[in-house]
């Protein structure tokens, strides 16, 4: 069938069931999901099982208009505010549950069907460690699209939105060292300082350096088109994004952190930072989450196997008790309000987005071709789970905080 016709259907399914899960009292991203699901090439005869290839540009796009987005909720002011509360339960939340993962998925791996039992290094401890790192993050693209469609404002609102955003930026950091690790094991090579530690802090110190040039570039060229519309905007955004992704794949950094960090230097350096992020959340962001999400519930393998789906299931209950632990620890060192303790680790639950991005490039790395599989589809049967229920508790704890009116 021609492509278009089928990106279309995917679409208009999606926009619809989005719009039902609304009026039965759910977030529509829920929708969203449940249209990729359905719309799976191995349930629907007339998608072509590539589609997904098919739209990688599209779902990039995406990708990097929610990051932008992502970005603009990190606002310097709200850091002050939140402080020592907010680093501490991102620090010790996201660094809590790699353990947890990781711990948890070494104990369990080894006694799962079909899982080789002569390759402990070569593959259960890889496939630990980076499922680990990948767990450790959250889904900001939920916490912000439920907070948006339901105009959330308040202190657990903002400290979900920024210690999911700062989750992704730790998630990058676990999984460029996990990854390093995780090569050394396969190809038995030895590990070295520089190779476990600086490659990628070069990474991530490359990334931040790229987007915060392309911010301070956008604000300078914002202020010469002050008065213009919204239109201009727009397009303005656009080409930074593209360009910004496009630099950070040719120079070896990482384009979502790249991105990211645009954003934050945009909404805190910009003349005018309300009117950019508003025209976004009015004009684009509900077209951007319907492609996101209904694209990400096409990647599930329904086919998978039994000892997939039972890693499946352990993955999300111990990153469940790592998120759990991680916030209780890090609020009470914080000595966070008694809101932020009992409400934050629930708006922690959403996953997915960078993670599977980042999956589908270690399926694509020869080396990682006896664990690329239940690799990728252990973080997207996750992302469909926790994307479910994710945004249902965030809308629970936000109304129960009393800052959903």
């Amino acid at each position: 069938m021609n492509a278009f016709l089928v990106i279309g259907i995917i679409l208009s399914v999606g926009f619809i069931l989005g719009q039902e899960f609304q009026r039965l009292g759910f977030p529509k991203i829920i929708g969203y999901l449940a249209a990729g699901v359905i719309l799976n090439p191995q349930i629907c005869p007339f998608v072509p099982d590539d589609i997904t290839s098919r739209a990688d540009l599209l779902q990039k796009i995406a990708i990097a208009f929610i990051s932008f987005s992502i970005g603009g909720t990190i606002i310097f002011s709200d850091l002050k505010k939140l402080g020592k509360s907010m680093f501490s339960i991102t620090i010790l939340e996201a660094e809590t549950t790699f353990f947890a993962i990781t711990a948890g998925i070494l104990l369990v791996a080894g006694f799962l069907p079909g899982v080789p039992k002569d390759a402990f290094f070569t593959a259960v401890i890889p496939l630990s460690l980076l499922l680990g790192a990948l767990g450790s993050t959250t889904d900001p693209a939920a916490g912000l699209a439920v907070t948006h469609e339901y105009k959330a404002k308040g202190e657990v609102t903002s400290t979900i939105l920024n210690v999911s955003a700062f989750d992704d930026v730790l998630g990058i950091i676990n999984y460029s060292v996990a990854i390093v690790i995780a090569q050394a094991f396969i190809t038995h090579q030895k590990f070295s300082f520089s190779s476990v530690m600086l490659v990628p802090l070069a990474i991530i110190a490359g990334s931040v350096a790229l987007g915060a040039i392309m911010g301070f570039l956008f604000n300078r060229i914002t202020k010469r088109f002050s008065r213009e519309n919204e239109g201009l905007y727009f397009i303005l955004i656009l080409s930074f994004l593209t360009l910004c992704w496009g630099l950070a794949d040719f120079s070896g950094a990482e384009e979502i952190l790249s991105i990211m960090v645009m954003g934050m230097v945009v909404v805190n350096y910009s003349p005018s930072p309300e009117k950019i992020f508003r025209m976004l959340e009015r004009y684009s962001e509900e077209l951007i989450f319907l492609i996101f999400f209904t694209l990400s519930g096409m990647f599930f393998d329904l086919h998978s196997s039994l000892p997939a789906a039972i890693l499946l299931v352990f993955f999300v209950i111990f990153r469940l008790i790592g998120k759990f632990t991680g916030v209780a620890i890090g609020a009470t060192v914080a000595g966070s309000s008694g809101s932020v303790k009992k409400f934050t680790a629930c708006g922690l639950v959403p996953y997915g987005g960078i993670v599977i991005g980042l999956a589908l490039l270690t399926r694509q790395d020869p080396a990682f071709s006896q664990i690329g599989g239940i690799l990728v589809n252990t973080v997207v049967g996750a992302t469909i789970i926790n994307e479910f229920a994710g945004p249902i508790l965030v809308k629970k704890v936000l109304k129960a905080a009393g800052e959903i009116s």
